[in-house]
């Protein structure tokens, strides 16, 4: 069990999010090796619409809108950090926590279904492979996490 908490921050930004999903972070917190934060939740039509018009997202239709999906942050010694290798292991924690729950969720690191398999590098790597070979290119969203 790890010492992290979910700040008040976060909490807020959990207010009206499937009450599944929360329980899978809050499960996540109390695992995880790397803490993390709640940046956001449910979404506006409107917010979607900005982040969509800047490129920051792909979709009008994010789940983020039926409040089904959350954007994580980790933390490095106290600071806000988007570093992609610090969300392997909040991946996992992710992971373990829907697994236990019985709550499946999608990672858009790796655009997969977190199941039993822990090798979140492996998982990223594959669906890069998958792209390249569709002569596509990989959108790499590792705060990203949504119920299926």
């Amino acid at each position: 069990m790890s010492n992290y908490k979910l700040g008040s921050r976060s909490l807020k930004n959990l207010k009206d999010v499937d009450a599944r999903l929360v329980k899978v972070v809050n499960r996540a917190i109390a695992l995880t090796n790397q803490d993390f934060a709640v940046t956001e939740g449910l979404r506006t039509v409107e917010r979607q619409q900005v982040l969509f018009d800047s490129g920051a997202s792909r979709t009008m239709r994010s789940k983020h809108i039926e409040g089904k999906a959350i954007d994580l942050v980790a933390y490095l010694d106290g600071n806000i950090s988007y570093h992609f290798d610090l969300f392997y292991a909040i991946a996992l924690a992710m992971q373990k926590a829907s697994s236990d729950l019985d709550i499946p969720i999608r990672w858009d690191g790796a655009w997969c279904v977190l199941d039993d398999d822990p090798d979140m590098r492996g998982k990223v790597q594959r669906y890069v492979d998958r792209k390249h070979r569709q002569h596509k290119k990989a959108f790499l969203d590792a705060c990203h996490f949504e119920l299926v």
